[in-house]
């Protein structure tokens, strides 16, 4: 904040020359005589003068705390950093005397932030799934989520004799499916360094070892990713639902991948709203392949009824 006016204050003229022309400076927390110069008060609190923000930038600016404590670093965001900025606190360039004892005590500051072995691998892990999880577009819940459970893991000493990889995919995968944001094994596997195998062998011994609850997943979850990735209105997106709720009625989405039910729901819905996808759009962005579309489309059209043109 720049220099401020002092106005009535308990300290109301300076004890050095009795000048009412007091200031606060609340970038250095001190309060300071205009007149002579006298730092009257060095750990000036900061009372706030005016937090009326009109827009995010301005709100960031005048908050007083740091970041949130998040469980996506291995030190949950509570040690400081050196900056790689040669400057001081008050903005100004280090002299390039002091340069080297500066990246010294950044080198330094560095290590001991990881200290141990479990830290090391708290800290490989993390950035791994934080890379995993931006690749496939997944938000901040489902991030934190995903490192409680890798957490969970490393504390009950799951990790031992797997890799640190196939252990962050599983958790993320978990985590998506306990946020209620689906994603494929598939898809997992083709952001991560092992295999779809491993990942699923990994995942099934987690959540029977950690006794996480997970409900199956349903078609409905990922109608609305499909329909955003094939460009599809919003009345196919309803259309589709309604299909597969008749089809949970009728009992014949079970037993079934409900990704390949979606994709079919998706592929009748887009012929009756005349925005017409063909199999292999719909197969590619679903992740399946066109023979199951045509036998769950087959199957859903026949049983429920439902008459199409193509």
């Amino acid at each position: 904040m720049p220099k401020q006016r002092e106005g009535m204050d308990e300290i109301e003229r300076c004890p050095e020359c009795n000048s009412a022309h007091l200031v606060r400076d609340y970038e250095r927390g001190e309060l300071i005589c205009e007149d002579c110069g006298l730092v009257i008060d060095d750990q000036f609190i900061d009372q706030g003068p005016e937090w009326r923000a009109f827009d995010v930038e301005q709100g960031e600016k005048r908050a007083r705390t740091g970041a949130p404590m998040t469980y996506t670093i291995h030190d949950k965001g509570l040690s400081t950093e050196i900056s790689w900025k040669n400057k001081d606190s008050y903005g100004k360039s280090i002299p390039t005397r002091n340069r080297a004892q500066l990246y010294r005590l950044r080198k330094w500051q560095r290590r001991i932030r990881v200290s141990n072995a479990t830290e090391r691998n708290l800290a490989f892990a993390l950035s791994e799934l934080d890379r995993m999880a931006s690749a496939m577009g997944l938000p901040r819940n489902v991030r934190e989520t995903a490192a409680m459970i890798y957490r969970k893991a490393v504390n009950k000493n799951l990790i031992r004799g797997r890799s640190i990889e196939g252990v962050v995919a599983a958790s993320l995968y978990a985590a998506c499916r306990q946020c209620g944001v689906p994603r494929t094994l598939d898809e997992v596997a083709n952001s991560s360094r092992v295999g779809r195998k491993e990942i699923g062998r990994t995942y099934r011994f987690m959540t029977r070892e950690l006794k996480l609850k997970l409900m199956p997943t349903k078609p409905q979850d990922y109608i609305q990713r499909f329909c955003s990735e094939l460009k599809l209105s919003g009345e196919v997106q309803s259309k589709a639902g309604e299909i597969l709720k008749d089809a949970a009625k009728k009992e014949l989405t079970s037993g079934r991948g409900p990704t390949g039910v979606a994709a079919a729901a998706i592929y009748i819905a887009s012929i009756l709203c005349n925005e017409r996808r063909t199999q292999r759009e719909v197969a590619d962005v679903a992740g399946v392949t066109e023979v199951t579309i045509r036998n769950r489309y087959k199957e859903l059209t026949e049983k429920l009824g439902i008459d199409i043109q193509l």
